[in-house]
């Protein structure tokens, strides 16, 4: 992490932006790309044909509309653009993309069964998933709420269960009815989307709830626009308030990020971070596990490594999860266990994530480690997840090696090949699971 370096200048588009501008937030969401033409018009001035053709013909496959932050874009090594682990969170090439995996559902974590009222996700006795919008400060490739978050794209029609403002007298209803209900996560989209003033109002009503006793709000601003933190329009005010008022009550307050790798960390997430920090704010991070992305040791333990040195504690790496047009992300089961294994040790305990897996189904997160089977040659793991369902098994998928060498080749992998392996390891092992 260098010294306040104007890293920005070195694009051809912001030479000329000075740090104040830059840090301005403002600026940065007047200049966030959030369409096609507005990103062609930007590749144009920093790529090859070539490669923006490649890009043109990748939207008919990616679940997510375009919005990219000049922050992001910023970060992005456009000399080594097809290897750049940020740019291939953000910008689709056609060249990567892969057939999904047969068993990939839209809402594959089946978040839609779990919602009693608009808003609200309730798979766990004591918890909820509070939604209380539907767009994002970027959007990534891989969003597991590509179903529902951002505008319908060529691939998925959105559909948008939120709690907007003028509706969320039912979500917190809800929650109020439900005393069980201890712990609340507010989330979205990103409630980096909310106003000041409604995320002042909602956080104050949540922490008002006699029944609840832990908030956490999930934004990525931290990684993709920091200056959210430095600016003068009362968001981070809201957050610091928020944590006062928690501790009054004797409550827990605290962010859920979302970095994937330590070159999305700057200086300007540094002073992001030094502000929530001062104000005794616990922000955890959440990690998704992606191919050729995060998925070394040495890129991951970098990434631990940085967010605990600007004191973002490592929470969850997750296996990532069935998403269209995502395939070209994810890894093996097997690798993430040979990867915990090489970061255990490596950092203090507490600094090490949980390595978890949110089960396809709804079955909800993981570890790793607790597979009631795992057959590597097909790529088919079992767990079991007693508190949502005693009686169920559920699955989780490895991708498929898409290449000729491999025995299941996708171009002949169907949904009939992957009910037939599913039965025969039902057939043999489900009996002794029991």
């Amino acid at each position: 992490m260098s010294n306040e370096v104007e890293f920005w200048k070195r694009l051809k588009c912001y030479s000329d932006i000075d740090c104040e501008t830059f840090l301005s937030e403002k600026w940065q969401l007047k200049n966030t790309i959030k369409n096609r033409d507005e990103l062609l018009e930007f590749l144009r001035q920093e790529l090859s044909q070539e490669i923006i053709d490649d890009f043109t013909l990748s939207l008919s496959k990616n679940p997510m509309q375009i919005k990219i932050s000049p922050y992001i874009l910023s970060l992005i090594d456009w000399d080594n653009f097809h290897e750049d682990p940020i740019r291939k969170q953000f910008i689709p090439l056609f060249s990567e993309h892969k057939k999904d995996h047969p068993a990939l559902r839209l809402d594959s974590l089946n978040e839609s069964d779990d919602s009693p009222v608009q808003g609200i996700i309730h798979r766990y006795p004591n918890k909820v998933l509070f939604l209380s919008n539907h767009s994002c400060p970027v959007y990534c490739r891989f969003c597991t709420r590509s179903y529902m978050v951002g505008e319908s794209t060529a691939s998925v029609s959105k559909s948008h269960n939120v709690a907007m403002p003028n509706n969320w007298h039912d979500a917190i209803n809800y929650i109020i009815t439900n005393e069980n209900i201890e712990d609340v996560v507010v989330s979205g989209g990103d409630v980096y989307t909310l106003p000041a003033k409604h995320l002042k109002i909602l956080l104050t009503e949540l922490l008002n709830i006699q029944s609840v006793k832990r908030i956490r709000i999930a934004t990525k601003s931290l990684a993709v626009l920091p200056t959210k933190f430095l600016s003068s329009d009362g968001w981070a005010s809201a957050i610091i308030d928020a944590n006062k008022l928690a501790l009054k009550k004797r409550k827990q307050f605290s962010i859920q990020t979302h970095f994937n790798h330590a070159n999305e960390i700057t200086w300007i997430t540094k002073k992001a971070a030094d502000l929530l920090f001062d104000h005794g704010i616990k922000v955890r991070n959440q990690t998704v596990l992606m191919k050729n992305i995060n998925d070394s040791i040495h890129s991951l333990k970098d990434l631990m490594d940085s967010l605990v040195n600007i004191n973002i504690e490592p929470y969850y790496i997750y296996m990532h999860d069935l998403v269209p047009g995502s395939e070209f992300f994810r890894t093996t089961l097997k690798s993430a266990l040979e990867l915990e294994e090489l970061l255990r040790g490596s950092t203090s305990g507490y600094n090490i994530p949980n390595f978890v897996v949110d089960l396809p189904g709804g079955g909800g997160k993981r570890n790793i480690w607790s597979y009631r089977h795992y057959d590597i040659e097909s790529g088919i793991s079992i767990f079991r997840s007693p508190v949502i369902d005693k009686n169920k098994f559920y699955f989780y998928f490895d991708p498929i090696a898409q290449d000729e060498e491999n025995d299941i080749n996708m171009e002949n992998f169907d949904q009939a090949n992957l009910d037939a392996i599913i039965e025969k390891i039902k057939n043999k092992k489900l009996e002794e699971l029991r």
